[in-house]
């Protein structure tokens, strides 16, 4: 079982378009994440991608007929979604939108979608101009104030060869913000700043000090407070890790650049969390050329860089800030050590040898009411779970 959902169901519904063939890969997805697909398809659906396909993905049969459901009861225009955690409609088409908006009801999908007890989410696929019509925009804004999620549509090339607004969203985008749609709000309307991933420091135009933090963690508490309702924005070093959905990311390499990043942007925010291995020293000299190689010894002059968290942490009104302290040995003692220095309510320590560029970890919360260790668990899981714990304190503050 993924660590994103545990026994879940969704009824992927797939409407008439060439986008059809992403739902593919987001059943594909929902699947691989433990999460039991049934899918039902429109009968313009089926002119793109086969029933088979979809059956052979999800392992479950796939349900097109409004009149052949294949309940006993006959009434599978409305059991299919009974037990299910989300309808997710994609690629859902300019024709299907309006009847929802509508309330229409003339086929499987759009009967069950009428007949819900679940949320319902909707992934517009589309040529632009149908998209920026008039009648497709006050549709949406009709599904929106019905308490319907729609989910894009992209900007890009579309199957028509035009670019523009309407094409849908990738699968991948859409299984994350379908398993946001489950994520408690426990930050809605909070502000976080986050810094991830490792600094460099140059010694000259190609050569530098860094470290092998990934940022996995970092952008995994980025992805897991945006799915809380916060407003996210990480401060990244380098980094090849991508940036979740609905985050703003600030590019930032060396430890002086993060440390101007993040005080510009600090007074904004209610929550700081320094994930970001930052270079404890930098060279006192960055050389202009390429340093030669020679027989001779090479001493590199260090200064200390700016300490950002707790800089953050002595400021008057500052942020809830938690901090990271990645420790090789002695994780509890120094990390606390560590804690009562800085002046922070929460600091979350860990062997560094078992965290860095991992995709796993496992913590141990210091406050001011002493350790509480988590279990080893992915870095998405983990850090949903932090996110909670953030959210706890920040109540009792």
């Amino acid at each position: 079982m993924s660590e994103s959902s545990s026994a879940r169901r969704v009824v992927l519904g797939v409407t008439g378009g060439i986008a059809a063939y992403k739902s593919a890969e987001l059943a594909r997805l929902f699947v691989k994440a433990g999460i039991r697909v049934d899918v039902v398809m429109t009968e313009a659906a089926t002119r793109f991608v086969t029933p088979l396909t979809f059956q052979a993905l999800s392992g479950r049969p796939v349900l097109t007929d409004l009149w052949a459901s294949g309940t006993d009861n006959g009434m599978g225009h409305i059991d299919v979604s009974r037990g299910a955690d989300a309808i997710v409609v994609a690629p859902a088409s300019a024709d299907f939108i309006a009847k929802l908006a509508h309330g229409r009801a003339d086929d499987l999908l759009s009967t069950l979608c009428l007949a819900r007890e679940c949320d319902l989410l909707v992934a517009p696929a589309m040529n632009r101009q149908m998209w920026a019509n008039a009648a497709t925009q006050r549709n949406v804004v009709q599904l929106t104030s019905d308490g319907v999620q729609i989910l894009g549509p992209d900007t890009g090339e579309l199957a028509c060869k035009e670019n523009g607004e309407g094409r849908m969203l990738e699968a991948e985008a859409l299984f994350a913000a379908v398993v946001a749609s489950w994520q408690p709000k426990v930050l809605a309307g909070k502000r976080v700043l986050i810094t991830a991933g490792p600094t460099f420091e140059p010694i000259d135009p190609v050569r530098g000090i860094t470290n092998l933090s990934s940022g996995k963690m970092g952008f995994a508490l980025a992805q897991a407070a945006a799915e809380a309702g916060a407003d996210v924005t990480v401060v990244a070093g380098p980094s090849s890790v991508t940036t979740p959905a609905g985050v703003a990311r600030i590019e930032a390499s060396s430890a002086a650049a993060m440390a101007d990043a993040v005080l510009a942007r600090v007074s904004d925010c209610d929550i700081f969390i320094a994930v970001a291995a930052v270079a404890d020293y930098t060279p006192a000299k960055t050389h202009p050329q390429k340093l030669k190689k020679s027989q001779d010894d090479l001493t590199l002059t260090l200064k200390p860089t700016t300490d950002i968290l707790a800089t953050v942490a002595k400021l008057p009104h500052a942020p809830f800030c938690v901090g990271f302290a990645a420790e090789s040995q002695d994780v509890e003692r120094l990390g606390e050590e560590k804690r009562k220095r800085k002046g922070l309510p929460l600091l979350i320590a860990n062997r560094a040898q078992d965290a860095l560029g991992s995709d796993e970890n496992e913590v141990v919360l210091l406050d001011d009411a002493g350790a509480h260790r988590l279990p080893r668990t992915g870095k998405v899981a983990l850090a949903r779970r932090l996110v909670q714990e953030i959210a706890a304190r920040l109540a009792t503050r």
